[in-house]
């Protein structure tokens, strides 16, 4: 009698969620906190702190390529990710001491970490399941859910609790934290070695001209995908920085005497964010199981459409928010919580997709390369934020002025010297909606193309 087949999630998938909980809490507490850490530690204005804090996500996001290639042809996914933890640790260490070069060091180690490891994480999840649950793309798509289910309580938590730290005994014993769950995080994710996917590292075989021939047919309609979602990480990064920055300009943020009538710290509504993601993914666990049983009537690239749409949904409320809070005048927090709302379901049908999405569809021998192009869509996006992002007209740091004022902004002359053009945050926050419904437009028509025969697009290897 054969052993029967094993159905259900495999022992693994602990070890992935608690890790990646741990790992979460560690990157986004230190995250959550680092624009206004930027202003108030280093003396940063609004501008440069925008910058330096998109060039590290930038690099965060990046990195995933040099963790692909390392991880495919060198030393192994498992391996890539213990060794690549110890920096990250180091980093987290290094935040919280208040000096420019010891800055540079730390970002420098945490992007290091997290880049790295980024694309290992989630591919070793996906061949887990390719080789322990054979063939049940719904239970891996699950899996891929489950595992971001974990990013969100971690991000969640830390969101909450950190800006209360901070607030209460300074950056320094706050940066403390993320520091001791990042060495918790490793912890967990080597005790469950056994439970993980058998690799194959090295060079891949050789390949016919046919084969190779369909890998890059692969490839043009994944890149072709990638290069719109370059939209959704642009509008979506400003949550972290300028979202805060009108927050603290335009936001009433006292709570009401029968809530305490404490004020919010301007940073602390990104918490919305990661709880929304908790309650969103449970919901679509049920949603779509009870509609698309098999995965196959709604197709993955419908759900990545209305995510954009979701996505751009958020930014016009800022936008709505903005135009009502001239003169000095502020609007009421439903605004920006429900700007974050629009945003969570934006992201958990465009970003948890297209997770699956990259390693489905991706050639098996380079599935960690393609996960990496795929989180490579973000550090682009980020690299035109260092930029972009600096053409948002908030409140105007020491040393900066207004030099003429036109209908939709205003030239400032910065601390500098020199002179810059600056959006009025309407005005901003409008052109992210454009810059969202644009895209999902574009991706329309790409999607029909990619959706077109990719079934037979798919190059069909052994799980390795």
């Amino acid at each position: 009698m054969g052993t029967a087949e094993k159905t259900g999630h495999p022992t693994a998938i602990w070890f992935f969620f608690w890790g990646e909980f741990a790992e979460r809490f560690s990157y986004y507490g230190m995250r959550v906190i680092l624009f206004k850490y930027l202003i108030d530690a280093l003396n940063m204005p609004r501008a440069q702190a925008t910058e330096w804090q998109s060039l590290f996500k930038m690099a965060c996001y990046f990195l995933p390529l040099l963790g692909g290639y390392l991880a495919d042809r060198f030393i192994g996914k498992y391996w890539t990710i213990v060794g690549f933890s110890v920096p990250y640790v180091i980093g987290q260490l290094l935040i919280g001491f208040p000096d420019k070069v010891t800055l540079v060091l730390a970002l420098s180690l945490l992007a290091m970490g997290s880049g790295v490891i980024k694309p290992n994480i989630s591919a070793l999840l996906g061949q887990t399941y390719d080789q322990q649950r054979p063939g049940d793309k719904v239970l891996r798509a699950n899996a891929f859910l489950w595992f971001y289910f974990a990013v969100n309580i971690g991000a969640t938590i830390s969101m909450v609790f950190l800006p209360i730290l901070r607030d209460n005994f300074g950056y320094q014993v706050a940066f403390l934290f993320p520091a001791g769950f990042m060495a918790l995080a490793l912890a967990l994710f080597a005790l469950g070695k056994k439970h993980y996917a058998t690799e194959t590292v090295g060079p891949a075989p050789s390949m016919s001209a046919e084969e190779k021939a369909e890998q890059r047919k692969v490839l043009v309609k994944l890149l072709g995908v990638f290069g719109l979602v370059i939209f959704f990480w642009v509008v979506y990064e400003h949550n972290d920085n300028l979202w805060v920055a009108f927050a603290e300009d335009s936001i009433q943020r006292t709570l009401p005497g029968w809530l305490g009538g404490k004020t919010i710290a301007p940073d602390s509504f990104q918490w919305i964010n990661g709880l929304g993601v908790l309650i969103l993914v449970g919901f679509f666990q049920w949603f779509w199981r009870k509609v698309d049983p098999t995965g196959t009537r709604v197709p993955q690239t419908t759900k990545v459409l209305v995510g954009f749409l979701f996505t751009g949904a958020a930014p016009g409320l800022l936008a709505l928010a903005a135009s009502q809070a001239g003169d000095g005048s502020k609007v009421s927090m439903l605004w920006i919580i429900a700007a974050y709302a629009f945003l969570t379901l934006g992201e958990v049908l465009l970003y948890g997709t297209m997770l699956d999405l990259s390693y489905a569809y991706a050639p098996t021998r380079i599935k960690g390369f393609v996960t990496g192009c795929f989180l490579v869509t973000n550090g682009i996006a980020n690299l035109v934020n260092s930029q972009y992002a600096k053409m948002y007209l908030g409140k105007l740091d020491e040393g900066e002025s207004v030099t003429q004022t036109l209908g939709y902004g205003a030239k400032v002359l910065m601390q500098d010297g020199h002179t810059v053009f600056r959006f009025r945050p309407d005005v901003f926050f409008g052109i992210d909606a454009a810059l969202c419904v644009g895209a999902a437009v574009a991706f329309f028509f790409v999607a029909r193309q990619f959706n077109r025969g990719n079934a037979a697009a798919v190059v069909a290897s052994p799980a390795q």
